[in-house]
């Protein structure tokens, strides 16, 4: 059940194009990591941290900070640890360079069956070379689709046998493909029945969750999109989705992931593109010290400079908040 004063699912679907048209119309579309390494940094160590946190691993961000930045090894934790966050961070790190500016991987594509296999090497190898999987055979190394078969999960749903997974892989990536033009159903739901879909059919003998997030992230950025995140805090949310999303109700997992992006637009890449002077909605400059709707409050009653669009947005800049900060603290 919604609780009162929470927006409607559209709302918030509406609320992450809305988001994306300001990128897209205002600011020149997402940046290349190499034209802001800055933003997809931050994204990075986020992405890594959480999405290896969600499987259990035991590094604090922190950690993960040191570790992708500086090859540092920081802390006391078991090394597979430090291997899973290495692999994840490497995966993590070309996805975005390949969604962004794919160039030998060019295929018109949104995704092929090379580029999971890829994805899955890049995740697992690191950590395999450490603490192999026990019950891995010949042909099911990273990169390598499983030879096993999967028991059913809490939940209740059943991967299919290994001998399906090349065919259900395929009709996958024809789901996949099909993005670009989903119809009259929210993007965000088409992508959440994409999601779910690929860890049902478990095509890896480890490692499908975390593949599966990077596999997304990489679609959204072909789409134009910042990665989701699924925080570690989100965990059970993000298992409840998936859950229903195995039964076909697939809104839950796609306002999960719209709440991600949008955030991360406002968070992460909004504000670092725009610069200090261009405007950009309130929600892209709320920090930890002063919220959206602060900002708001200011703007309304003249504390701010701000300007209200013909849609009803209002738009500051840095610099503008930051006078209004030293303002309000000089009275």
């Amino acid at each position: 059940m919604r609780g009162p004063g929470r927006p409607t699912r559209a709302a918030v679907y509406q609320r992450l194009e809305e988001a994306v048209a300001e990128l897209r119309s205002r600011l020149g579309g997402l940046p290349l990591p190499a034209e802001a390494e800055d933003i997809w940094s931050s994204i990075w160590h986020q992405e890594a941290h959480n999405s290896t946190a969600l499987e259990g691993n035991t590094l604090v961000l922190r950690e993960v900070e040191r570790l992708l930045e500086e090859e540092r090894a920081v802390g006391a934790k078991p090394l597979r640890d430090y291997m899973e966050v290495r692999g994840y961070g490497d995966a993590a790190h070309w996805v975005y360079g390949q969604a962004l500016d794919p160039g030998d991987w060019q295929t018109g594509e949104l995704i092929t069956a090379q580029e999971v296999r890829h994805v899955h090497h890049l995740c697992m190898a690191p950590v395999w070379t450490v603490d192999p999987h026990p019950h891995a055979g010949q042909g099911e190394g990273p990169g390598s689709f499983r030879r096993h078969e999967i028991a059913a999960f809490p939940g209740g749903m059943k991967p299919p046998p290994w001998t399906d997974v090349d065919h259900r892989m395929r009709g996958w990536l024809d789901e996949a493909n099909a993005l670009r033009d989903t119809g009259e159903e929210p993007l965000p739901e088409a992508l959440a029945g994409v999601h779910n879909s690929f860890e049902v059919i478990h095509p890896f003998l480890d490692g499908n969750g975390r593949v599966g997030r990077l596999v997304l992230n990489l679609l959204l950025g072909r789409l134009g999109y910042p990665p989701a995140i699924i925080y570690k805090r989100d965990r059970d949310k993000y298992l409840r989705a998936m859950r229903k999303a195995d039964k076909g109700e697939r809104g839950p997992l796609g306002e999960l992931i719209a709440r991600s992006v949008t955030d991360n637009l406002y968070r992460f890449v909004i504000p670092a593109v725009a610069g200090p002077v261009k405007l950009v909605p309130l929600a892209a400059l709320a920090t930890e010290e002063i919220s959206g709707n602060a900002l708001r409050t200011a703007a309304v009653r003249g504390r701010l400079r701000a300007v209200k669009g013909d849609d009803g947005v209002w738009r500051s800049s840095k610099k503008w908040v930051q006078e209004y900060r030293e303002a309000k603290y000089r009275r």
